[in-house]
């Protein structure tokens, strides 16, 4: 039987092979602009919205298969912001991304008779269009471009306006704005060692941001199968094209019209960005190659011999035994050394975070997560004949979770239980998640897995002695005080290995150096069509994880692959960069991508590159534009050299300006954060999302907004200490000085930039709250006083506000929020809360654009003495010593 079985697939394989083979000839001829698209009928109205049957209107084209001759078309106004256009094949179920991994929004609220955008449609052909009702004008329209449904191939185009302002679509390495001509954003995650520009990387993320001087608008393409989106002008005209590989067309359209209602909208679809706690905003320090636990001790000893801040401490795979997922190294990383270095690391108040990686090894007898898992039935993805699907990752040849298998989640929580716990195992404060596109070795078709680990030298071998069991952790306990489910579906596929329509996928085949597309999950679904969705399962899955381990606190997770929505319970790093100077340029567009755009506001690079060597002036600069990512952390890879902040004195005095800076304004940052978990405000903004009218901001991406009001404009090349810093219409202080820039949206030459600083600008009309002075670690921040600085705008007007709570819980009991309004040269601050913020104040009231000295000024009706005041003529600044208690609510007004 197994014979004939085989004889059988071989038969129909080739079949399937030749019938490709004639589709791909037929491919070359036929232009997809010819074909006759869809007739609309039957349209009927429901709650909110309306359906129709789509009937194919003529000859079919068969471009990259059989075309559907009947599709179901669903429209729905979800909210009076919020378009859904779900277009499926009626007669059999096709995939599209479960419920259990992007929850859809639960409540509507829109009209169809009063949206702000309107769905409208012609029925022969079949076309529709999205209009604006305040303007009037089309934001997404197909008419003229048939749409196209096969079993393997789902084609929408749009036109667009010349020259469209495009963003998103990531992950990439482009720049922040999508060159509109002959550009190609290929959606299938992989693992892509030195992000190399133009080419799919680690994450899918289907949406775009569309802006217009007239306002901002978004798309989003609800589906996780490889997609090309091609942007193209052609004689003029713009237009951006979906090729979609599988599943359905499940559009949502947000009308904005703000860039950030664009964001928020979308933050409603893909879930509010998760809660970090106060100290994962602290600086972060890891490198693959620490060979043992006493190089990972003497690295934080270093931080503090070097007076420089460190937050948390990271371990990579080195701790592993053999490279085995949940294991430690007993000779290298001895478990009562490890145990030991993290009870330090506590002791001081700093956190610790190790490496996971989602590949098992197949090590009967040796790995314990391993023999666990087959003790379970095998919690594995499976090859077609049900077999376990092996590849090749650290360990040699490994198997991976399955995600969708129901006892998946309780081995992962074991496993987590069993090898990190804190009474027993070693207590990390959060967790690591890398090489979960997933990511594989085995070159395809990896026939041979085991010759391949052979061949590869893995697991790799220790190059050096283990540490003498004498030696003596050389942290200590103290720190330094600064002085400054579903059902199978049938999907209709004819090829999941090869598809007819080839996206323009970086490696040479879907399956490369990951788990093959025809591998099988529990519930029937297949890689084919979930693929990018493994990075997002294996987050969840973590988290869920990590938040058992703690029961109540806030966890903390790193990935490297993510999928629309993963921002709502992980953060995520851009992979493994290079130390060159472009890769420290893309960052920021990378950043400002997740955290403006995909609701994944906890990102970072790697600062001072991952890859090759980098150099003192680098690692400066680099050291001082991180003190600006929301995720902060020095990482670099096993054979460049070593990277650490007080490698270099150039270096280490950059880290301690920029954290200085960052630690003071931490507060203001945690606040942002807050505020993104609230309602999904961006906590990085690209200029154009606050100066949405200046089409001088629109292609900007060497700068960026740290919150809403901080203005960071690093220097950008080598040797080089001057940079063009673009300021729009408005006012602007140095952050430092209190110097005033008046901004003309003109390009100004900032010069004399030491490769110690970053210019930094306060936005006028902000009330920043600060912190006094930095610390060594956020415990010892979080008793630091505040001063307001009050940076007016044109009008004389400013506010701000400041959210304080214990900073790791889940649930607050209590919380502390403060509003501040400055108007009319009075400043009123307002408290509310019952969170207790001990004996913490406001010492000092600054504030800014102040043109001559005060002749009085009153605190609360009360006129302070003239010793309480200082007036600084360079700056045009005024400092009032108020010395109030951060509970209370109070008014400074000065004439």
């Amino acid at each position: 039987m197994r014979l004939e079985k085989r004889a059988l697939i071989v038969l129909l394989l080739s079949s399937v092979i030749a019938n490709v083979g004639v589709v791909l000839a037929q491919n070359a001829t036929v232009n997809v602009d010819a074909c006759p698209g869809y007739n609309a009928t039957n349209v009927s109205n429901i709650r909110n919205g309306f359906k129709a049957d789509l009937v194919l209107a003529g000859k079919a084209c068969n471009v990259y298969g059989k075309d559907y001759e009947r599709l179901s078309l669903t429209v729905t106004y979800e909210t009076d912001n919020r378009i859904h256009m779900k277009i499926v094949d009626p007669s059999n179920s096709r995939y599209e991304v479960p419920e259990s991994v992007f929850p859809r929004p639960k409540s509507w609220d829109g009209n169809r008779d009063s949206p702000n955008i309107n769905f409208r449609y012609t029925k022969s052909p079949f076309g529709f269009s999205i209009t604006r009702k305040s303007t009037k004008e089309v934001l997404f329209n197909t008419t003229g471009y048939p749409l196209v449904f096969e079993p393997q191939y789902l084609r929408v185009k749009t036109s667009l306006p010349t020259n469209a302002n495009i963003y998103g679509l990531g992950e990439h390495t482009n720049s922040f704005r999508l060159p509109s001509d002959n550009t190609v954003r290929t959606l299938w995650n992989r693992d892509a060692y030195g992000v190399p520009n133009s080419t799919n990387l680690y994450s899918d993320h289907p949406v775009y941001f569309e802006h217009r001087t007239t306002g901002t608008h978004g798309v989003f393409l609800l589906n996780s199968n490889g997609m090309d989106v091609k942007l193209q002008t052609v004689n003029g005209g713009t237009t951006l094209e979906y090729n979609v590989i599988g599943g359905i067309l499940d559009f949502y359209f947000l009308a904005g019209p703000s860039p950030v209602d664009v964001a928020k909208q979308y933050a409603a679809i893909a879930g509010l960005p998760a809660e970090i706690p106060y100290w994962g905003l602290g600086l972060h320090q890891c490198r693959w190659g620490y060979k043992d636990y006493y190089e990972v001790a003497q690295v934080v000893a270093n931080y503090s011999a070097a007076n420089i801040p460190l937050e948390t401490m990271w371990t990579d795979i080195d701790y592993m035994y053999e490279r085995l997922v949940f294991t430690n190294d007993p000779q290298y990383f001895p478990l009562a050394k490890m145990r030991e270095m993290v009870s330090d690391l506590h002791a001081r108040g700093q956190q610790y975070i190790m490496m996971v990686d989602p590949a098992v090894g197949v090590k009967p007898g040796v790995s314990g997560a391993y023999d666990r898992g087959q003790a379970l039935g095998g919690v594995w993805m499976k090859n077609p004949d049900g077999s376990d699907f092996h590849g090749l990752v650290w360990p040699g040849v490994t198997v991976w979770p399955d995600w969708f298998n129901p006892k998946t989640p309780t081995y992962w929580e074991n496993e987590f239980r069993l090898f990190f716990d804190p009474a027993t195992g070693i207590d990390i404060d959060g967790a690591w998640i890398d090489m979960n596109e997933p990511a594989s070795f085995c070159m395809y078709p990896c026939s041979d897995p085991s010759a391949e680990a052979i061949s590869q030298g893995l697991p790799p071998s220790r190059t050096s002695p283990p540490p003498a069991s004498t030696l003596s952790l050389p942290i200590g306990t103290s720190v330094p005080s600064l002085t400054s489910n579903l059902l199978k579906r049938d999907n209709m596929y004819t090829n999941v290995l090869n598809p007819p329509y080839a996206i323009h996928h970086a490696a040479d085949n879907l399956s490369a150096r990951t788990a093959f597309t025809n591998v099988v999950h529990s519930n029937g679904l297949i890689e084919y069509d979930t693929h990018n969705l493994y990075g997002t399962m294996m987050s969840s899955a973590t988290r869920d994880a990590m938040a058992k381990r703690r029961p109540g606190l806030r966890t903390f997770i790193i990935t490297r692959s993510t999928f629309a929505g993963a921002g709502a319970k992980v953060g995520k790093w851009l992979g493994d960069n290079l130390s060159t100077w472009w890769h420290y340029r893309s960052s920021i567009a990378g950043m400002l991508n997740f955290a403006a755009l995909f609701q994944v506001p906890e990102v970072g690079s790697d600062i001072c590159g991952f890859g090759d060597n980098t150099t003192e002036t680098l690692c400066a600069r680099w050291a001082t534009l991180g003190a600006f990512n929301p995720f902060y952390r020095n990482h670099n890879a096993d054979t460049p050299i070593p990277q650490e902040f007080y490698r270099w004195p150039t270096v280490a005095q950059a880290a301690r300006n920029a954290i200085d800076m960052r630690y003071r304004l931490l507060d203001y940052f945690y606040t942002a954060f807050h505020q993104a978990h609230l309602d999904g405000t961006p906590v990085l903004q690209p200029l154009w999302f606050q100066y949405p009218k200046d089409a001088n901001t629109y292609g900007i991406d060497m700068q960026f907004l740290f919150g809403e009001s901080i203005l960071v404009s690093p220097v950008t090349q080598e040797n080089v200490t001057s940079v063009s810093v673009y300021f729009p219409n408005d006012i602007f202080y140095d952050f430092k000085s209190y110097a005033i820039t008046n901004g003309a949206g003109a390009t100004v030459d900032l010069s004399k930039i030491d490769y110690t600083e970053i210019p930094v600008h306060i936005r006028g009309g902000v009330v920043l709250p600060l912190r006094v002075s930095s610390a060594y670690t956020t415990k010892q921040l979080r008793k630091k006083d505040f001063e307001l600085v009050v940076a007016p705008d044109r009008s004389g007007k400013a506010s701000g506000s400041l959210y304080i709570d214990d900073g790791v819980s889940i649930t607050q009991a209590k919380t502390y929020t403060a509003r501040y309004t400055y108007s009319g040269k009075q400043l009123k601050v307002s408290t509310k809360g019952s969170f207790d913020v001990g004996g913490l104040k406001y010492c000092t009231v600054k504030v800014l654009g102040v043109q001559s000295a005060p002749s009085s000024v009153s605190l609360n009706g009360h006129t302070l003495a003239s010793s309480a005041i200082a007036y600084n003529s360079t700056s045009h600044s005024v400092a009032v010593n108020v010395t109030q208690p951060l509970t209370s609510s109070f008014t400074l007004k000065w004439t």
